[in-house]
């Protein structure tokens, strides 16, 4: 794995995503990364560098942040690194299988997206998930009951979306987490 594009790609990302505060910024991306690369610990089989760079630059083109098209900050960036075409290719491939909301009963082709997704649902998941449900809720607009709501639209569905065991190991501990806390909002409200 080329460390020097991870680094580079890690000050990208830093760049673009300064001043986001709804969940889907830079520290969002970094713990994506960290997530698949434990995920990926459980395959040696798999690309290490194509689930780096996926993961790290997963959201640099998502429709709710950016209006551009065919992956166009991705590409960009990748290219202005030397990333060869038919990589770049497989990598924005693993990035357009991530997103819950267009990939819905999708499964990835591959076992590099398959960790990728997993990863970023985690990220959606136990108190880190709360706190970003919140933060984009806010950013939003969106009323306490609304921001509950989508517990029940979506983080509370992910863990059976999984594709991966070592995955599902760590969401099993979000997911109850998320469950508690629900309780316990409910209650006091």
């Amino acid at each position: 794995m080329n460390q020097q594009l991870i680094n580079n790609t890690i000050s990208y990302i830093k760049a673009l995503f300064a001043g986001n505060a709804d969940g889907h910024d830079a520290e969002h991306s970094l713990r994506v990364y960290k997530n698949a690369l434990a995920i990926a610990s459980g395959y040696p089989e798999c690309d290490l560098s194509l689930i780096s760079l996926a993961s790290l630059l997963h959201d640099v083109d998502d429709h709710k942040l950016f209006q551009t098209e065919n992956n166009a900050n991705a590409r960009a960036f990748l290219e202005k690194q030397g990333v060869s075409e038919s990589t770049i290719e497989r990598i924005v491939t693993i990035i357009n299988s991530v997103s819950f909301s267009k990939n819905k009963g999708k499964t990835p082709d591959t076992l590099e997206g398959k960790i990728v997704q997993d990863a970023d649902r985690l990220d959606a998941m136990g108190a880190i998930g709360i706190a970003r449900t919140f933060a984009y809720g806010g950013k939003k607009g969106r009323n306490l009951k609304d921001s509950v709501q989508h517990f029940y639209d979506k983080l509370l569905l992910l863990r059976d979306t999984l594709n991966t065991d070592e995955a599902r190991v760590l969401a099993d501990k979000r997911h109850a987490f998320m469950e508690q806390f629900l309780g316990e909002l409910k209650e006091e409200l």
